[in-house]
């Protein structure tokens, strides 16, 4: 199903080239490419953008991270969407300002996945050799292809999850939107 999104599977190829270490796209760009397909939308439609996310707990810099982003920026110019590259050993760095609640530093880029406002966007995909698709999906995939969004109040505040769920609600209004607990 996520092959139909051709700009995903281009974002999946040229992020391969990049090698970085526990990498994944993930979140939005995999669960919506999922809802529209299920939908009878186009692919790509409603994708605000691609997440990239790695983890090199080697070098905590911005300036590490900025390294790559630039890589990317390159890698990724030409194709009709924005691909954000954000190292996962960094997030505590920078959560609790942006959040407001703090955020334990990930021991892997897994554990950065697992801790999303909603369990539906707890989802992960890479290529490996030879074209053999990794899925890393913790809470399962029949939330994605049943259309309902489960909370996940682990780390992100409810603030976070409705913003999201509502503006979710619009573009595919036929999501079942669980409440926060």
């Amino acid at each position: 199903m996520l092959s139909r999104n051709e700009v995903l599977t281009e974002v999946l190829g040229r992020a391969a080239r990049l090698d970085l270490p526990g990498w994944y796209v993930t979140a939005g760009c995999l669960f919506q490419t999922v809802w529209n397909v299920i939908t009878d939308r186009p692919p790509t439609e409603g994708i605000k953008d691609y997440d990239l996310f790695y983890f090199d707990a080697g070098d905590l810099s911005w300036e590490a991270e900025d390294t790559v982003i630039r890589a990317g920026r390159g890698l990724f110019a030409g194709l009709p969407a924005e691909v954000e590259i954000r190292n996962e050993a960094r997030v505590h760095l920078w959560y609790g300002e942006k959040f407001g609640v703090p955020c334990p530093a990930y021991e892997s880029t897994e554990a950065a996945i697992d801790s999303f406002a909603a369990t539906t966007c707890c989802l992960g995909v890479r290529m490996e050799a030879g074209g053999r698709w990794r899925v890393y999906a913790p809470h399962g995939l029949s939330d994605v292809f049943g259309l309902i969004v489960r909370p996940n109040p682990v780390l992100a505040p409810r603030s976070v999850y409705e913003a999201k769920t509502a503006r979710w609600r619009e573009q595919w209004p036929e999501l079942t939107v669980l409440d926060w607990p």
